[in-house]
This record gives structure tokens, C-alpha cells and sequence, in this order.
């Protein structure tokens, strides 16, 4: 109705909204997260790897200058010998690659699980659209985002003009240094420099992801008819649930009143309770309930055995006691041994049965 579609959304989300949400893509999920937890990492590995790495490829380049002559005759093109060179460099560079991917994999895993979202990679041409591009172009959220980079890109700018600040003096020894001590120290600034970046960026992305999450919640919140309408979704209608429930009665007194002629006996109180039972010598310890019932599935009990002769003994106390105490399946307890003992003995007699 109108009415509805106009609703406050003021409830949590349900869990089945959740997971729809989820597979649609919709998740808290900071990006800045990723990029700072890829730069901090990346650089932390540069920083305790990196004398490792520069001695590799400073040992390549040496190798490549010495040798210049022999390679350029053997390959004049210098195809191979780039090919070569570019493959012994990533292989160089590999701890710090597979640090960034298994760093950019962990950050997406700890914000959202891991699951693939089909939903969210698949073509929509609804994304094309000029009109509702430039709504979203427009809107608060574009309007947030842009303030917050704007902050966000003035608090790196002051961390990393502060760094540089800070090491401004030793760059008037430069010009004496030589070229791997000018190479180690700029090497060692840029270093710093990116760990202290990161470690910013780190502190911005969390207050992001908070953000983040705090704008997912509003977003998935439902109303109260949303609530009412997910309940009859998933748990039915209750005239629904009551008709199941009816059937499910009905099929269970059907199959009941199919047992009532396998019975031994009938018991009754005589004319509220009505309890059938049967005792197989060599494949139960003790007889046991196949139908009971009260006031017209009484009727009908004693109707049934009646018409398949079998006895119908009036017993009130024993009546009431396998009504209270013993459920339809189930061998009757103890302390009805005698009584129900005494009961279908007379009942053999009567019919010339032999127990045993």
C-alpha cells in the first residue's frame, strides 16, 4: 500500500536481509582498509627485506653492465635478454608482491568473510544510465566521500610533509655522499616515509570501515510492515500454519485409527477414554499404545474395534492411568505390568489365546 512504502525503517535488519544483502554485494566494506593495510605491509616488507632485494639487483645491473659487449652479440635484438631480465626481476620482487595480494586478500576476508557474490560482478544496464549517474554524482553520500578525501588527503600531506621536515637538514650532506650511500639513504626515507603514510592512512581506513558500517546498517534497516511481511514469508501465514497443523493432525489420527484393528484390547473409562493396546510376545518386552483418544475418537476407537472384534473392556483407573502416562507407540511403564497383565489374560481366555 502507499502508506507502506512510506514507513520509518527503524528495526534491525533480519538475517535474511542480511544474506540477501550479501549476496547482492552489499557489505561494510572500507576500501581504505585495503590500500592502507597494502601500503603499511608492502613498505614494512621493503623495510626488513630491502637490503636483501637492493644486493640482488644490484648484483643484476652489475652483471648486465659488465658483460654489456658478449650480450649484445649474442642477442642484438636484446628480445631475450629483456625478456630474461624482467623475469629474474619479479622473481627478485616476488616476497613483496605476494605480501601485497595475501595483505589485500586478508583485509577484504577480515571486513567481509569470504564469499563470491555473483550478483555483484554481473552486468547491469542500469549503470549506464547518464540520468541516474549524475543523480548519484550529486547526492550526499558523493557529496560525504568528497569531504572526506579532501581530509583524509590533507592529514597524509601534513604526516608526509612533517617526515620530510624532520630529515630537511641531511640533505645538505647528500651532494658529499656517494651513489649507494645517496641511493640507501633516500631509499631509507621513502621508507619511513611510507610506513608513517600507512600507519595514518591505517587510523583513517578504520574510522572509514566504522563509517562504512554504521551507513550499511541504515541502509538494510526495514520498517515494521518489512518485518511483518518477511515473517509470512518464511514462517507462513498463520491461517496457513493452522491448516498444515490440521492435516498434519488429521493424517496422524488416520493412521491411528488404521491400528485399532491390529489391537489386542480396548480399554475404556467408559465412555470419555478410549486406549488400545497390543502386546507381541517375541518382538516387545512389554505391550504397548497403537491408538487413544478422548470423547469422539473414543467413540470412533471403540466403533472400529468393535466392527474387527476386538474386546472392549471397561477399566477406569487403568483407562485413565495409559491415557495420562503412555503415548501412542510407547510400552506401557512398570507399574502397569499387573493390571494390564490381569487384563489380557482375561482377554486370552475369553478368545482361547495362549501367551507365550
Amino acid at each position: 500500500m502507499a502508506g507502506e512504502d512510506f514507513q520509518e525503517r527503524t528495526e534491525k535488519a533480519t538475517r535474511r536481509r542480511r544474506e540477501k544483502a550479501r549476496e547482492e554485494g552489499r557489505v561494510a566494506k572500507s576500501p581504505e582498509l585495503n590500500s592502507a593495510a597494502m601500503l603499511c605491509f608492502g613498505f614494512l616488507t621493503l623495510y626488513m627485506l630491502g637490503p636483501h632485494l637492493s644486493g640482488h639487483i644490484m648484483g643484476l645491473m652489475s652483471h648486465t653492465m659488465a658483460n654489456a659487449p658478449s650480450i649484445a652479440a649474442a642477442d642484438p635484438t636484446f628480445v631475450k635478454v629483456f625478456g630474461d631480465y624482467i623475469l629474474r626481476f619479479f622473481l627478485i620482487m616476488a616476497p613483496i608482491l605476494t605480501v601485497t595480494v595475501v595483505i589485500a586478500l586478508a583485509a577484504n576476508v577480515v571486513q567481509v568473510g569470504f564469499k563470491i557474490s555473483p550478483k555483484a560482478i554481473e552486468p547491469k544496464l542500469e549503470k549506464l544510465d547518464l540520468v541516474k549517474g549524475l543523480k548519484r554524482l550529486f547526492a550526499v553520500r558523493s557529496l560525504v566521500e568528497l569531504v572526506k578525501n579532501v581530509i583524509k588527503l590533507s592529514i597524509v600531506g601534513f604526516v608526509a610533509y612533517m617526515s620530510i621536515a624532520g630529515e630537511f637538514e641531511s640533505f645538505f650532506l647528500l651532494p658529499d655522499m656517494t651513489v649507494p650511500q645517496l641511493a640507501m639513504a633516500m631509499g631509507k626515507l621513502a621508507v619511513q616515509l611510507g610506513l608513517k603514510v600507512g600507519a595514518v592512512m591505517i587510523a583513517i581506513a578504520v574510522l572509514d570501515y566504522l563509517y562504512q558500517r554504521y551507513e550499511f546498517e541504515k541502509s538494510i534497516r526495514m520498517s515494521k510492515q518489512e518485518m511483518k511481511e518477511e515473517h509470512k514469508d518464511t514462517e507462513g501465514s498463520p491461517h496457513l500454519k493452522a491448516r498444515i497443523r490440521q492435516v498434519q493432525r488429521e493424517m496422524a489420527r488416520r493412521r491411528m485409527m488404521q491400528a485399532v484393528p491390529l489391537a489386542d484390547v480396548v480399554v475404556t473409562n467408559p465412555t470419555q477414554l478410549a486406549v488400545a493396546l497390543k502386546y507381541e510376545v517375541e518382538e516387545t518386552a512389554a505391550p504397548y499404545v497403537v491408538a487413544k483418544g478422548q470423547r469422539l475418537i473414543a467413540e470412533k476407537i471403540k466403533q472400529i474395534a468393535r466392527e474387527h472384534g476386538i474386546p472392549v473392556v471397561e477399566d477406569k483407573p487403568l483407562a485413565q492411568a495409559l491415557f495420562k502416562m503412555v503415548d501412542i507407540g510407547e510400552t506401557i511403564p512398570t507399574n502397569l505390568y499387573r493390571a494390564v497383565a490381569e487384563l489380557l489374560a482375561h482377554v486370552y481366555r475369553l478368545k482361547g489365546k495362549v501367551i507365550g
